[in-house]
């Protein structure tokens, strides 16, 4: 087992699966993935177009567009890689990054997309471009969120809580400790 294979298996969580939900409606995947892909196309020739910026002196806008071709890349690695066959480990990326879970790509492509606004915040190219990587991670952001309850569940929810109830939990439970008991500080003992 390899190092890497060590770490995942750490940072997964007890009893959770990363196989991806069906609950998902197909609009939000196919839009996931083809603002993906169309945009991190247009991300890459914008960063392109950005990185003229040296001509005028604007270094940190050469850095933006660097980043933002870098970013674009990326997530055509992980949403398309037919677009990427000339690269040997390309399919090895794409399939890792499908068994994960909706929210570490849409944390990846929220944490690629940001640092161009920063180090170019007056250029069209960095709102257009790297926006539409921002985009992308919210699609798959709104994805891990997961399906709406029925509106019957989230009737007989409001007349629970409007009426002063406990609402049962539905939120999932580790079973790690099955005796728990909470946890107070008053502060040291007295002398």
């Amino acid at each position: 087992m390899s190092f890497v294979n060590k770490i995942t298996m750490l940072w997964a969580r007890p009893g959770s699966d990363n196989v991806q939900k069906d609950d998902v409606p197909w609009t939000l995947r196919y839009a996931g993935r083809g603002l993906g892909t169309i945009g991190s196309f247009i991300a890459i020739i914008l960063g392109l177009l950005n990185c003229t910026g040296i001509i005028i002196m604007q270094v940190s806008c050469l850095i933006a567009g660097v980043w933002q071709m870098l970013a674009g890349f990326i997530v055509i690695v992980c949403e398309a890689p037919c677009c990427c066959f000339f690269i040997d480990y390309v399919q090895a990326l794409s399939d890792k990054m499908e068994g994960r879970p909706y929210w570490n790509k849409a944390a990846l492509y929220i944490g690629l997309s940001l640092p161009p606004f920063f180090l170019c915040f007056l250029s069209l190219s960095t709102w257009f471009g790297s926006g539409l990587i921002f985009a992308t991670g919210i699609i798959y952001g709104m994805m891990a969120l997961g399906k709406k309850a029925s509106m019957d569940e989230m009737r007989t929810s409001a007349a629970t809580l409007e009426a002063g109830g406990v609402q049962p939990s539905s939120a999932p439970r580790a079973n790690l400790v099955t005796n728990e008991q909470p946890f107070s500080f008053s502060g040291p003992p007295l002398k």
